[in-house]
This record gives C-alpha cells, structure tokens and sequence, in this order.
C-alpha cells in the first residue's frame, strides 16, 4: 500500500516551528517511500477559524518547498460528519451529556482532592429518557461523548516509541460534539483518516493519549460498517509520536510558539537551512548544513527518532544558515542582489555572507566608495609602488603580490595587508584573487594612488 501522511494545521494562527516541524517530517515520510502528502485544513471551529490564516499557512509551506498533493478542508466534509456520528450513535457508542461546564469542573476537582484522576463519571449515561427529556424541556442542549470500551485494551506499535498499551478504563470518553452542533477533533480527524486512506499518522508526543481514543472510534466507525467501501480491509493507520521541541534551557519556550516563517524571513534564514534542521532535530543523525533535500529524504527513518526532548537552538540555526548560504548557486539568489552583481561577484563574497541581505554591504567594496584608513609613510610608499607595479593579467592579484614580494622583500601581513586596506577599506573580507578582477583595473590603481597620496 502506498504511503499517505497528512499536515493538520487548524487555520486559528500562524504556523510556528512546531508546526513546521510535523509538516516537514510528513513531508519527507510521504516523499521517502514514494506516496503521498496532504493538507487537511482542521476548520471545523468556525469561530475561530480565519481564511487569512489559510492563506497563510499555504504561503508558509510554498516558501519552505513542501508541496502537496491535495488539499481537503474538514468544513467542506460536514456531511460527512454527521454520517459517521449516526452510524455510532444508532450502534450505541454515543450518548448525549447534559452536564455544564461549571458541573464539569467542580467534578473535576473533587476527583483531584481525592487523589483520584479527573476522568468523567459517565453520569448522563445513566439518566432515563425520561430524565433526558426533562433536561431538554428545560433547554439544556446536550454535548456527545464516545463510550470507549473499557473491555478492550488499546495497544498499537508506535514507530518512534515502540509498544504502547492503555486502559481504557484511565481515559474519559471523549466529547466530540458541543452543544451548539460543532465538531471536536476526536471523530472528523478519525473519518478524515479513513475517507482519504491515511496510512501512516506522525505527530507530537502530545497526541498519544489522542492516538488511544481514536483507535477505539477506528474500530467503532468499522463496526458500524461506516466507510467500508472507502476502506474496504478496514485498516487503521500505522503511528508514530515524535518528542515535542523544546528550547535551549531544556524546557518548554513559549518563544517557540512565536517563532514562524516570517520571523524566519525577516531575520534572513533560509528555507533550507530551516530544513535541515528540523529534519533531523531530535535524531540520532547529525545535523549538517544539507542543502539536497533528496539525501535528507532518503535518509529519513522514525528508527532514528529518539525519546528525549528535541532542542531548539537558534544560534544553530544561525550557523546552519550561514553555511547554507555558502553554498547557493547564484540562480537561487539572483533576484535578491544588489543591481550590477554577477556570478562572479556572487561566488566572491558569498563565503562572508550569513545571510543572503548583507550581500550588499560587501559588494559595496567593489563598487565604492570605500573609507581608507590612515597610513604610515612607509606604507604610502608601498602603496604607491604597488600602483605603479599593478599589471592586469588572468590573476592580477597573483601577479601584483608576487612582484611587490620580490622588489620590497615584504612579505606576510605586511605584503597583504595594506593592500587589502587600501582597495577595500578594510582588514578582513573575500577572497582578493577574485575581488581585484571585480574592482577592475582603472579603479584598483585609482584606489591604490589615494591611499599612497
């Protein structure tokens, strides 16, 4: 069966690093085994969800190069829902509530003060049709819970965390309806993942107790022959819970939720430097400044994953960019560089660069003007037989400090270093073989002879 993962995002926010992060590792799930990837815009929470946040979430993903197969959006897929929500209800596995939320909590409470877990009585599931009809005479709407099996034990083979087993009896049922008709996530995300014949679900360790009660409505939406011609062997998705991220303390950053594609962009990163970060963060493979998408994705393997909390550094992310940006072919960056820069320019000072914008800065060396520091008289006199020596050639820079070498005996800093200052301003910058060529000869030698005047 061919592999189909899916990214989830509720369109109630921007995407943050988290975000990124499980749409990446679907991505190259999906990518590494020859299948496919699909958007599953959650907009079932019709108060909170926002077209702009679609819109963006779309651009987020296009600038990071994960592109998807297809797109499905639960608001469109109501019917849907309320199919599979007849189908368990009529076999039984969903029962209306009547409880408020002040009720619930108060509940919830004194359960804690008994030392005991915060799971849900199942109160309403003992009320009479009589007593329920009291409640809606007097105009209180019902909720929806799942009645999970306490009978049945939950086991499934995580990909990242190996075997898991829980007791359904140590899980509340579940609400998957408000009052007001809406959906919770518990059930569409469980229809979604039939109808579209998701095979594999990858997700934060966050969800695993999720991962129980869906297999039980799974199991539920089959039984009640929901579905079966959209999954005729009514298979379950395979799973896998990957570490959550965390910062560079080791705990949870509330900046990580704040950290998106446009923070991203506005402080220079490149999408491929986020890549490969993300792509191997919380593995046991090493981190490395990959700008090949195809070796990350063919070294993509939830064996890897590791258990313990994935960190989040910035400043690694800083350093990867650099060395990401070191090796952009000038194509990719074209259309970002300063007016007059060519390929050679680009390819001569991109090992300065850490990110893409200073470009200009340094191309400024070649263009002018340029502030010269002040120079001793000894030096002036180099300078300004440097500018009568200056000979243009294939390698004018060779050829002009290999003749200074020889007729001055300087050599070291003292043959590079006043030239360097002298025809870019500065003491550290490109490579000078392939600078000089760029400043050409009649401004080389006019920099040359200000700075010896």
């Amino acid at each position: 069966m061919s592999t189909i993962t899916r990214f989830a995002p509720s369109p109630t926010g921007r995407l943050h690093v988290g975000n990124i992060r499980t749409a990446l590792h679907n991505w190259m799930l999906a990518k590494r085994h020859g299948g496919a990837f699909i958007l599953r815009i959650d907009d079932t929470d019709a108060e909170r969800s926002r077209e702009e946040y679609v819109e963006a979430i779309r651009a987020d993903l296009a600038w990071l190069g994960l592109d998807w197969d297809r797109e499905e959006r639960q608001s469109a897929r109501l019917t849907r829902y309320e199919a599979a929500f007849t189908a368990l209800r009529d076999a039984g596995r969903i029962y209306p509530c009547y409880e408020s939320a002040q009720e619930l909590e108060v509940k919830r409470k004194i359960a804690l003060g008994r030392g005991l877990p915060p799971i849900y009585d199942r109160a309403s599931l003992k009320l009479t049709e009589a007593e329920r009809a009291a409640k809606e005479a007097e105009g209180i709407a019902p909720h929806w819970r799942f009645l999970l099996d306490h009978a049945e034990p939950i086991t499934w083979d995580d990909g990242i965390r190996g075997a898991q087993k829980f007791d359904a009896a140590q899980l509340s049922d579940p609400v998957i309806r408000r009052a007001d008709g809406s959906w919770l996530y518990m059930m569409p995300s469980a229809v979604d993942d039939i109808d579209m014949g998701i095979t594999q679900v990858l997700r934060g360790e966050d969800h695993v107790s999720n991962t129980a009660v869906q297999i039980q409505i799974f199991t539920a939406l089959y039984a009640a022959d929901f579905a079966a011609a959209q999954n005729a062997a009514k298979l379950l998705p395979a799973f896998a819970h990957e570490a959550l991220l965390v910062g560079r303390e080791g705990k949870l950053s509330k900046r990580l939720g704040s950290l998106g594609c446009d923070a991203f962009r506005e402080r220079g990163i490149e999408p491929e430097a986020i890549i490969a970060l993300l792509a191997r963060l919380g593995t046991s493979q090493p981190v490395e400044p990959i700008a090949d998408r195809a070796a990350l994705i063919e070294s993509f393997d939830l064996a890897s994953f590791g258990r313990a909390p994935a960190k989040f550094d910035e400043e690694d992310l800083e350093r990867l960019n650099a060395a990401i940006v070191h090796q952009l072919p000038f194509a990719s960056v074209e259309e970002r560089l300063p007016s007059g820069m060519d390929e050679a320019g680009w390819h001569a000072i991109r090992p300065n660069l850490a990110h893409v914008a200073e470009a200009g800065e340094w191309w400024r060396l070649v263009t002018g003007p340029i502030d010269q520091p002040e120079f001793t008289a000894e030096d002036r006199a180099y300078l300004a037989e440097a500018a009568v020596a200056l000979q243009w050639s294939e390698d004018p820079w060779g050829a002009l400090t290999g003749s200074l070498k020889e007729s001055t005996g300087r050599k070291g800093r003292g043959l590079f270093l006043p030239l360097r200052q002298a025809l870019t301003g500065m003491d550290h910058g490109p490579d000078m073989g392939e600078l000089l060529p760029l400043i050409g000869e009649v401004e080389a030698r006019a920099r040359l002879g200000r700075a010896a005047a």
